[in-house]
């Protein structure tokens, strides 16, 4: 089946479906989905538009925590689907709901209050393990201002599950790595109950999960290097989630939001390397094509990400329309555990 026909039927759906359907798209889609979402935007921005939605179908083009996050505040008589249910997330996956449980009642264990803060790129049993806590979730524009509130809640904070977003928070705040420990989870986290692994978790401010994301792992600090000999006069913008190292060689840091913005806002004449996923940059490239030269700092796909395409898509609203498709379905407990931690954040940064 070519291109043509799939994006034409998809036209027609959306146009059948009219107001109870909204497509969501996370900036990391290919265009050709993009070119068919109501809307795009970050994971939060996007939540946030699926619980003010009055549409009955919520499609999320991305991948699947998104969706849970989506579905945890979507209105009672909502469904939210996932075209490719097999969508995941590598940073997220590092994480597991009971290890994370686990890592909190150690470190509990050595008689401190520990406050989970766990990313907005992290799943459902995650966030429900954090609301049990009386933890919250961040994301990568407000962690600051999020880790900031955790500090203030108990004797240290757990971050879950990104260690570079982590350590550039912390730094960005004034700490430095003598306040920080990152865990050593082999072995299901045993080594936290007793000996030196313990013992630096316990007279550690800020205890870290060891995650990352492989998207933003693959950035180097050799590649920045080689950005500014290739373009002496660009800009360098990058993600939080990219290593320490990269981030100190930067000239702009942000969440995806902020470099769109940041991208927008450069002069004309400007030369802009971009740190991020590549589907976005290429997206800013085109936008700005004639006007300023933007450039990504190395071509990292997230390869989940591109799980959806046109033909998933349209299957998913072909079973819509015809009421065979299968909803994002959440464990209600979790459910509402999880939707505290949001709102707290929300409560916090609204």
């Amino acid at each position: 089946m070519n291109a043509l026909p799939v994006s034409r039927e998809i036209i027609e759906l959306k146009r059948r479906l009219g107001d109870d359907l909204l497509i969501l798209g996370h900036h990391y889609q290919d265009d050709r989905i993009i070119r068919h979402v109501h809307f795009s935007g970050d994971s939060l921005e996007l939540a946030r538009r699926a619980a003010t939605s009055q549409g009955r179908h919520i499609v999320f083009c991305g991948v699947h925590f998104m969706a849970e996050s989506a579905a945890v505040l979507a209105q009672e008589g909502q469904n939210v689907y996932l075209p490719d249910m097999s969508a995941g997330c590598v940073m997220a996956n590092t994480a597991p709901g009971p290890l994370v449980d686990a890592a909190l009642q150690a470190l509990h264990a050595h008689g401190r209050k520990i406050t989970p803060l766990t990313y907005v790129n992290s799943s459902l049993a995650v966030k429900a393990v954090c609301g049990r806590y009386d933890g919250a979730v961040c994301t990568s524009a407000n962690a600051k201002e999020m880790l900031a509130w955790a500090f203030k809640q108990g004797d240290g904070v757990l971050f879950i599950p990104d260690k570079n977003l982590a350590q550039n928070t912390a730094r960005a705040m004034g700490l430095g790595p003598e306040d920080w420990h990152i865990l050593d989870m082999r072995g299901g986290g045993q080594a936290l109950r007793e000996g030196p692994e313990a013992a630096r978790a316990a007279g550690a401010r800020l205890c870290i999960w060891p995650g990352c994301c492989a998207i933003h792992a693959r950035f180097k600090p050799a590649q920045v290097w080689e950005a500014r000999r290739a373009h002496p006069d660009c800009t360098v913008l990058v993600h939080p989630e990219c290593s320490p190292e990269v981030v100190a060689l930067a000239d702009f840091i942000g969440s995806t939001s902020a470099m769109i913005k940041a991208v927008d806002a450069a002069p004309d004449g400007a030369t802009l390397i971009v740190g991020t996923e590549w589907h976005l940059v290429n997206r800013l490239a085109q936008r700005h094509a004639g006007r300023k030269i933007v450039l990504p700092l190395f071509e990292s796909i997230c390869s989940d990400m591109s799980k959806t395409t046109e033909d998933k898509l349209l299957h998913t609203l072909r079973g819509i329309a015809d009421g065979s498709a299968a909803p994002v379905l959440v464990d209600r407990a979790e459910a509402a555990l999880a939707r505290n931690t949001l709102q707290t954040m929300l409560a916090v940064c609204p």
